[in-house]
């Protein structure tokens, strides 16, 4: 079991630079999936990205009905047009929670962990935690959700 560190902070690089495809599945990259799903439990998240622990790499873990997916070269290939807002933390943005408008329906496209391609149908929570995990694989964060002239500073702690 490996507990990687979690890079934090707005505005660090590797999780604002977007990231590279992955070519093919590797008995390498299983080993960094085994690594992000034993820091995501230990960090007790329902979803980490590769940026978060230092990859460039377009890979995330998302729990998706209770069960971790691995989520190779994700692409959301449909948004539907109903949104709810609702509060979202973030790993990499401890003390923040910002309110983040979220289709309620997608489509994803990806390779799981063996490297097959899948195609998935999401709705509701679970489409607003891929929604959340693409984002961080497109160096956002849910701090660019702040109202325009809202300071980045996590919730209760002063200047």
């Amino acid at each position: 079991m490996a507990i990687l560190p979690v890079i934090t902070g707005p505005d660090s690089p590797i999780l604002r630079n977007g990231t590279k495809r992955v070519a093919k599945v590797t008995k390498e990259l299983q080993k960094l999936f085994k690594d992000m799903r034993d820091t995501m439990v230990a960090e007790v998240g329902v979803g980490i990205a590769a940026p978060q622990v230092g990859s460039d790499l377009r890979i995330c873990l998302a729990k998706i009905d209770g069960r971790v997916a691995t989520l190779v070269n994700p692409e959301i290939t449909f948004r539907g047009a109903r949104k709810e807002t609702d509060e979202e933390g973030c790993l990499s943005c401890p003390g923040f929670q910002v309110a983040v408008p979220r289709s309620t329906e997608i489509i994803v496209r990806y390779l799981d962990g063996r490297g097959q391609k899948q195609e998935r149908k999401l709705t509701d929570y679970n489409a607003r935690v891929v929604q959340h995990e693409v984002d961080h694989l497109d160096g956002v964060l849910i701090v660019d959700y702040l109202p325009a002239g809202l300071s980045h500073q996590p919730v209760g702690h002063g200047g």
